[in-house]
Parts: C-alpha cells; sequence; structure tokens
C-alpha cells in the first residue's frame, strides 16, 4: 500500500498536533560545583540537597580579537538524595540533568521574590576537584565521602608498560 496523498497529508497534520500539544523542559548542564552541597529536612522528613553550578563559556570576541570568557551560574535543588551531599564538594565537575523551576517568595519587606533553578534529576560526578592544580594522581576515589581520609600518592608512578610503539597516533 503506497503511503500518499489525502493519507499522508493527514497523518503529517495529526503528527505535528500531537508535537506542538507538548512541552519540553529539559535542562542539561556540566560544570563545577560553586559550593559544598548542603542537605536540609523538610517538616516532613524529605532531604533537599542544594547546591550551585558554574558553566563557562568561552568565544573570540570579533571586535579585538581577543579570548573572552563568561560564567553562569545555576542553582541545583536535589531531593530525597540525602547521602550524595557528602560527594558533591566546591570544585567537583557534575553533569546535572533536570528541569527548569521557578517559584516565589515573599522577602523580609513583604516584597515577591522570584527564583528559578534547576531540579535535578540525575546528578553525575565526573571526575576530581576543578582548578586545584596539577593531578598528582592521588585522587580520591568519586564514591569517598569528604569525611573519610584520603589515600597518599606514593613516589614513584606505576610501570605500565606502555611505549611510544604503543600510541595509535
Amino acid at each position: 500500500m503506497k503511503f500518499g496523498g489525502k493519507l499522508r497529508h493527514d497523518f503529517l497534520w495529526y503528527s505535528a498536533w500531537i508535537m506542538a500539544s507538548r512541552s519540553v523542559n529539559k535542562v542539561i548542564l556540566v560544570g563545577h560545583l560553586g559550593r559544598d552541597a548542603e542537605t536540609k529536612f523538610t517538616p516532613a522528613g524529605v532531604a533537599v540537597t542544594k547546591f550551585s553550578v558554574a558553566t563557562n563559556r568561552r568565544w573570540k570576541d570579533q571586535q579585538s580579537g581577543e579570548w573572552k570568557e563568561e560564567t553562569d551560574w545555576a542553582n541545583i535543588v536535589l531531593w530525597r538524595q540525602e547521602n550524595l551531599a557528602n560527594y558533591l564538594t566546591k570544585g567537583k565537575q557534575v553533569y546535572v540533568e533536570g528541569r527548569l523551576q521557578t517559584r516565589s517568595y515573599d522577602d523580609k519587606d513583604g516584597k515577591k521574590q522570584y527564583m528559578t533553578e534547576v531540579v535535578a534529576e540525575d546528578v553525575i560526578l565526573l571526575g576530581g576537584r576543578g582548578g586545584e592544580g596539577g593531578d598528582d594522581g592521588a585522587r580520591a576515589p568519586v564514591s569517598m565521602p569528604r569525611s573519610a581520609a584520603r589515600p597518599v600518592a606514593t613516589a614513584e608512578p606505576a610501570d605500565q608498560g606502555i611505549t611510544d610503539d604503543d600510541v595509535p597516533f
């Protein structure tokens, strides 16, 4: 059976109508934590962890030819993950996936204030601390809480038997 003519037109119109009736609220960030995460509990005992993530954008200015950099900050809210706060420390690189949410509150003067934040659905630790200098190989495992003892670097690097001939380029 051929798919054309009026049937095809009706199908395409219906598909466009379905897509137009939906909306998408999806945020994906990869950045570094600006501060240690902080967990508090609602009166019902539900954990709420909050932290901020910095993302950078770099571009070359067309007028001056100089490289410019801009940092944007996002406030993140993570529900029911109190154990994760121990691992979310300042400088760690993270992947955050979630949705934007704007809420309002009245400040101390009674003026309505609005705050937009990312309600996280997934948070993944990507690596070590950013901006702290060189990597001496003594990075703590991602799953180690900040209160745990950190491993000590050895004086000699491990020989993995890799030579220049093993590198494909």
